[in-house]
């Protein structure tokens, strides 16, 4: 049967050749011997269309190679912005689920729109537990943000949600999901743990007292700086800026950054997680990058429209009384001009 599928499939893609007329039956016309058919060149892919179609870097990759990536939080959970964001050249952006108002099925039409745009994408979820980081994987983000890791020992249970047995406990549905283009991605399962990259958020007073600890358990690729909730742990809600805040900030990142330098600088065995961090008012992202850090998320979609809308209205009401004092000044002149004289 098989022999018999291969004999017909072989039938069907081979083009039939025309068979040459019987001379007897056309006595007058001479017999021709076909030309063979000169093959077009394939048409050449040009370099910026040879980028397209190769495989993105992950962002594992380009952190090992010294990259500092700057990237976005999209809280509007819009496809377009989204693609805004990857188009305007971001490194990646956070999908955030943890404040924003999306779930998964709107998470992955932001994430189809960036991987259309080629830029990595970053799913923050609403707590870190198996439930939501298999869910999220599934998806196929380049990398999980998981939020309120206080302890080693909760670093170490978030890894494992994002790893599947023996090494972990999350669920396995790799023949049909995203994440493996529904099962057609032979090598999903050799490499998904190596491309995806793992960031356990470090926001509270009890975490940074435990964050060189955090930024060593195996799997924890790196260690993000939550400044305005630690600020509110601290009971400094309402003054993020505070000096106290900023110096535990600052002891967090010192940990972190000679641990990594040290781990390069010597070849030393375990983990050593890289840094990242959210920009402030009192703390732009600029001072972040020369402060070291790996990560540097900038800004949020939600807070840049809200500038740009604010500062629109604005200009706009700026204009229009400046037009309104302009006319007083023009019918003032007038005025003075006919000195009380209507003239025709």
């Amino acid at each position: 049967m098989a022999a018999a599928s291969a004999s017909l499939s072989h039938l069907l893609l081979t083009p039939r050749r025309r068979a040459h007329p019987n001379p007897s039956h056309h006595p007058s016309r001479p017999i021709t011997t076909a030309l063979p058919r000169r093959r077009r060149p394939a048409p050449a892919i040009s370099a910026a269309a040879s980028d397209l179609l190769s495989p993105a870097p992950s962002l594992k990759s380009r952190l090992a190679t010294g990259d500092t990536l700057y990237g976005l939080f999209l809280l509007s959970f819009s496809p377009t912005l989204a693609e805004l964001a990857a188009l305007a050249g971001y490194d990646y952006v956070v999908v955030d689920m943890e404040h924003g108002p999306g779930g998964i099925p709107e998470a992955l039409a932001c994430l189809r729109a960036l991987d259309a745009a080629r830029t990595p994408a970053v799913l923050r979820l609403p707590e870190a537990s198996a439930v939501w980081a298999k869910k999220a994987l599934d998806l196929g983000p380049a990398g999980l943000m998981l939020p309120a890791v206080e302890s080693p020992a909760a670093a170490a249970e978030a890894v494992s949600h994002c790893r599947y047995p023996p090494r972990g406990v999350c669920g396995a549905a790799h023949p049909i999901v995203r994440a493996s283009a529904y099962g057609l991605d032979d090598s999903y399962l050799s490499r998904c743990e190596d491309d995806t990259l793992i960031i356990c958020q470090v926001e509270t007073a009890a975490g940074i007292a435990e964050v060189d600890a955090i930024a060593a358990v195996d799997g924890v690729d790196v260690v993000q700086m939550g400044p305005l909730d630690l600020s509110a742990s601290m009971g400094y809600l309402w003054d993020p800026g505070n000096r106290k805040v900023r110096a535990a900030l600052r002891e967090a990142e010192r940990k972190v950054l000679e641990a990594r330098k040290k781990k390069v600088a010597v070849a030393t065995d375990g983990n050593a997680a890289y840094l990242g961090g959210f920009a402030m008012q009192n703390d732009p992202p600029e001072q972040l990058k020369l402060r070291g850090y790996h990560m540097v998320a900038g800004a949020a979609d939600i807070g840049m429209f809200r500038k740009a809308a604010l500062d629109d209205v604005k200009r706009f009401r700026e204009a229009v009384m400046e037009i309104g004092e302009e006319g007083d000044e023009e019918e003032e002149n007038e005025e003075k001009e006919n000195d009380g004289y209507w003239s025709e």
